[in-house]
Parts: structure tokens; sequence; C-alpha cells
């Protein structure tokens, strides 16, 4: 399976846990307050991986570095604190349906962000699958019948968009280094953060039917979800990453409309059929040229391919991971902006 099919598989997973994570999440507001529900679902994921951890056979990926920690801790408050608690207020004023689609506004922030801050590449598809989004959110702003998005649940929805935007860009940075590693320290980080900080405020936790649940839909909709989209993040980069990952919000729409019975009006189908247009899109799109690939040094998981062409001392099984050099390479093939093809056009 080439890196690219096996990070879109990654990607779609990732996207299918984490949309049902609104509609799932609705029902528990009522008992439990959003700072403290969103430390219980970020510790449920964090539990979940530390479980998975323990249970896995010694890994070749690269460990964390102490020169990781800077990043790491903004990925933990930008992605693992403010991203879910804006979330869970913009679920407090709005139906988790039209909250569900907005969040169709992380996969252009996060390709924005990718092209400005981190030099990725983004073609004229990218441009258009940012406006089709956009155009959608539009209309999902929009008074709708029965369906009414108010200005404070779509600027919440839309600052946890910015937030999570962020957090793509950075964990994509830490890839290449173990992903469980990674998501565990980020997930657990934020969800002792979160319920310390919903201490010091004065929240108190629910009964424990409400935290077990919280818990068990953290391991799924948090956890793996996370540990899947990093996976994707190292083989497609972010701005591609962000395409599969915006199917999230029509599944989650989907479930609002199946497990809570919120109506479905023409303007969210329509607001979907535009959102579906910009995923596509970038979901089709082809990427290939001549192109070279500057000196670098790091550390990863790899295997001996076209990319890694060094010599070892001593025998060495595949996959392993250590630090290597590149050399300077110049070829033409099909790729995305993963680790290996950050390169000016």
């Amino acid at each position: 399976m080439s890196p690219s099919t096996r990070g879109a598989l990654c990607g779609l997973a990732a996207a299918a846990l984490f949309g049902l994570s609104a509609p799932l999440s609705k029902p528990l507001l009522a008992q439990v307050q959003p700072l403290t529900l969103a430390g219980l679902l970020y510790l449920g994921g964090g539990l979940a991986l530390s479980v998975a951890s323990l249970l896995r056979r010694r890994t070749s990926e690269a460990p964390l570095r102490r020169t990781d920690i800077p990043v790491l801790a903004v990925l933990i408050v930008a992605g693992g604190m403010v991203g879910p608690v804006l979330m869970l207020l913009a679920l407090q004023r709005s139906s988790a349906s039209a909250i569900s689609l907005l969040l169709n506004l992380e996969g252009p922030f996060t390709l924005m962000l990718a092209a400005l801050a981190f030099h990725e590449h983004v073609g004229w598809r990218g441009v258009a699958s940012l406006l089709a989004v956009l155009a959608g959110a539009v209309v999902l702003a929009l008074p709708q019948g029965p369906v009414v998005l108010p200005l404070g649940g779509a600027l919440c929805a839309a600052a946890a968009c910015l937030a999570w935007g962020l957090d793509n860009n950075l964990t994509r940075t830490l890839s290449l280094r173990d992903p469980l590693q990674l998501v565990r320290a980020k997930t657990l980080g934020a969800g002792t953060c979160m319920l310390l900080l919903a201490a010091v405020v004065g929240q108190s936790l629910p009964s424990p039917k409400s935290i077990l649940f919280a818990l068990v839909l953290g391991a799924a909709s948090y956890g793996t979800s996370i540990l899947l989209d990093a996976y994707a993040l190292r083989l497609l980069g972010a701005a591609r990453e962000a395409a599969y990952f915006a199917t999230a919000p029509f599944l989650g729409a989907l479930g609002a409309v199946v497990l809570l019975r919120e109506p479905l009006s023409p303007g969210m189908l329509l607001a979907g059929a535009c959102m579906a247009f910009g995923v596509w899109l970038l979901l089709s799109e082809r990427h290939g040229h001549l192109h070279t690939h500057e000196a670098v040094a790091h550390e990863h998981q790899h295997v001996h391919d076209a990319h890694h062409q060094h010599a070892h001392a001593a025998p060495f099984h595949e996959p392993h991971s250590h630090p290597h050099q590149h050399l300077q390479l110049t070829h033409d093939h099909p790729h995305v902006p993963d680790a290996h093809h950050h390169h000016r056009h």
C-alpha cells in the first residue's frame, strides 16, 4: 500500500471517530460543564493510549526529545485545551448539526497556515477548496427556519478551528517522532491541565456514569482519532490531511440528525454540498514534477527506499530509526508534502 493511500485511510478513520464526538458530547453538556468535559475527553484518550503503549511490542519509532517540549506545550494549550473548550461552548449555544458542519473551517485554517506560515505548497485546487468550504460556512451561518446559528456559537466554533489548524501544523513538525508517544503526552497533558483548571474555577465532577461515558468517548474520538491523524500528517502533510479530516463534520452532522433527531434544513444540505465539493478538489489532486531535496539531517523510522540510501556499520532490520543524513537529490515522481517534500515551487 502506498504512503498516500495509508495516509488517506488514517485520515478518514480519524475523521469518522472524531466526527461523532460532537453529537455524542451534546447530551453530556446537560450534566457536565464544558471545561470538565473537555478534560475528561482528553484524559480518556490519554489513558487509552497509555494502555496501548504498555501492550505494544518494542517500537522502532524515534522517541520524543527534550528539544520537542516547547512545541509539545503549544500543542497541549492550542489543540488540547483552547480548541476543545471553544467547541463545547459553541455546542452549548447552537445545534450539534450546525456546529458539526461549521467545524469544516478547520480544513481551510490548516491549509492557510500550512501555506503562509509553514511554507507548504498549495496549488489552485487548495485555494478553490478553501473558497468552497468558506462558502458552505457562510450558507450555514444564515438563518434557516428552525435551525439558527447564533453569532456567539459561530465565533466559538471558528476560533476552535483556528486553534486546531495551528495544532495540525505543529503536529506535522513532530510527526516523525513516535506518534503514540506524542499523542499520549498531548492528551494526558491537556486532560490533566483542564481538570485542574476546572477544579480551580469551582467546577465539580459529574456522576460516575457520566465520567465513564466521557472517558470511553474520549478514548475513541480523541485518543484513537488523534493518533490516526498524526500518522496522516506524517504521510500527507498538513494541507492534504485537512482535506481528509474535513469529512468529520459531515459525519457529525449526520450523527446529530440520526441520534439527536435534529432537523435537516435545505440550507444545511446546500452548505454540505459546497463543503463536499471543496473536499473533493483536494482528494482528486495529483502532483508530480522534477524537484530537488536539499541536504538534511534528522531522525525517524524509515526503510532504505529512494530517499534513504545511507550505509550502516552493522547488520540492521527494517524499519528502523536512527539519526541519519540525506544528501542532495534531484528526481521526478508523484508526491505530497510529507516530511521529505517541503520544497519550494
